[in-house]
């Protein structure tokens, strides 16, 4: 190994090339690929609702949420201590196969892939509540592997309202079949549903998570705009529930 690093060096190769490459060969590492960023936060947008009692709303019928402190520092107590308590679907969260699908998956085993990767945002006219498959064809969504829709609902900011909001934008079956058919591995919705308030059946979760498809639903993009970005969106690991809150985060893609 000492004659292959003198031999190296003696050659005509630019500095900075040389050591790289010798740290390869010596702790079997590989140079990072020209034009990859650094991991760090820079660039990376919270798109998830603040969860808040006062103004973060919740399903018709669903549990109310409720924080409180158990002991607080700022009323003399030695340490700030709190409680939650919450539906497993408020705010910006994901469901899981086994919401709507007795055979489907708990959300502590949606995998990673589908969580972390490119996404593609739509923003969809306020005029439109059913995005149904010819307002999707509308749009440029084909070859995205993500799919998060910006409605009517990031528009009027109904997801930082604290009513509930019966006439969201909602994905129609057909819509989602399109979605589903195209290899289209996670889709997002910026209010608290994917699905139309009152359907008569539950089709577009069903469609999707039939699929194995994760659903976020409740993002905050008010933000972003229509584009392609870089998406990491992470569930609390809950064993052997259907869904639960999660934190989401978006990039811009050069």
């Amino acid at each position: 190994m000492t004659w292959l690093i003198k031999e190296f060096f003696n050659m005509t190769v630019p500095q900075t090339l040389k050591t790289c490459t010798l740290l390869a060969l010596v702790v079997g590492c590989a140079p990072r690929e020209a034009g990859t960023r650094d991991l760090s936060g820079e660039g990376w947008i919270d798109v998830t609702a603040t969860l808040d009692p006062a103004t973060t709303p919740v399903y018709a019928g669903d549990a109310p949420m409720k924080f409180d402190f158990l002991k607080d520092i700022r009323k003399g107590d030695k340490l700030t201590l709190s409680v939650y308590s919450m539906g497993a679907h408020s705010g910006t969260h994901i469901d899981a196969p086994m919401h709507f699908v007795a055979t489907g998956v708990a959300i502590d085993q949606v995998p990673l892939e589908p969580l972390i990767g490119t996404a593609r945002v739509i923003e969809i006219p306020d005029n439109v509540q059913a995005i149904d498959a010819g307002e999707l064809n509308r749009h440029d969504w084909r070859g995205a592997q993500r799919v998060l829709f910006r409605t009517r609902s990031t528009l009027r900011g109904w997801m930082d309202s604290a009513a509930f909001h019966r006439d969201f934008a909602y994905v129609a079956p057909d819509a989602a079949q399109l979605l589903a058919d195209a290899g289209v591995v996670l889709v997002g919705v910026d209010y608290i549903s994917a699905e139309q308030f009152g359907a008569p059946a539950p089709r577009t979760h069903q469609i999707l998570l039939g699929r194995g498809i994760p659903i976020v639903e409740g993002l905050d993009l008010r933000p972003v705009h229509a584009g392609d970005y870089d998406l990491i969106v992470l569930p609390i690991k809950v064993r052997g529930h259907e869904g639960a809150p999660a934190r989401a985060i978006v990039r811009k893609r050069n």
